[in-house]
């Protein structure tokens, strides 16, 4: 289930991240092992984190790799390592949805937002490329834990991509 998209101009947000390269059949790689070292490490350099996880779809080629940031918004950057790094979310416009359900059922809720923002005549801040699809920032925000919520159907995830101006 989706709610009505929105619209939300939003400040740079300071992250910290650890980056995958990974076929659609490797997705799960960036939460299996990338969550859990970035908390870790996060946790042990005393770095808060803000607000929820998130996957940030930086190159997506559906037939080929995707190249996906296990990110989280953080109270401060740090000096990082080879596996940990810092950045920043840009400032800018952004159209975001939310889905309620399954991690499963996130690319459909995915094309459906597309397919809303395209009935619209709006845009993404991306650039197709050679190697697949490059985005300035687009985010799957993990709302829910699912260890304090076993209940699939009560996932909630948050679908945000940064927009070339309003609509």
């Amino acid at each position: 289930m989706l709610t009505v998209p929105r619209f939300q101009d939003l400040p740079v947000q300071t992250y910290a991240y650890i980056s995958f390269t990974v076929s659609m059949a490797e997705m799960a790689q960036p939460a299996n092992e990338g969550f859990p070292a970035l908390f870790s490490w996060l946790s042990a350099n005393g770095i808060t984190p803000t607000g929820a996880p998130f996957y940030k779809y930086n190159r997506i080629d559906m037939a080929r790799t995707l190249e996906v940031e296990a990110g989280v918004p953080v109270d401060r950057a740090a000096a990082g390592d080879d596996t940990v790094k810092f950045s920043q979310l840009p400032a800018g416009h952004y159209v975001w949805t939310t889905h309620t359900g399954p991690y499963d059922d996130l690319y459909d809720a995915t094309a459906m937002l597309i397919g809303w923002a395209k009935e619209r005549g709006i845009e993404w801040d991306s650039a197709t490329q050679s190697d697949g699809h490059h985005f300035a920032c687009r985010l799957e925000i993990y709302e829910t834990d699912p260890e304090q919520e076993p209940d699939p159907d009560k996932w909630v995830t948050t679908l945000r991509i940064k927009t070339t101006g309003p609509a």
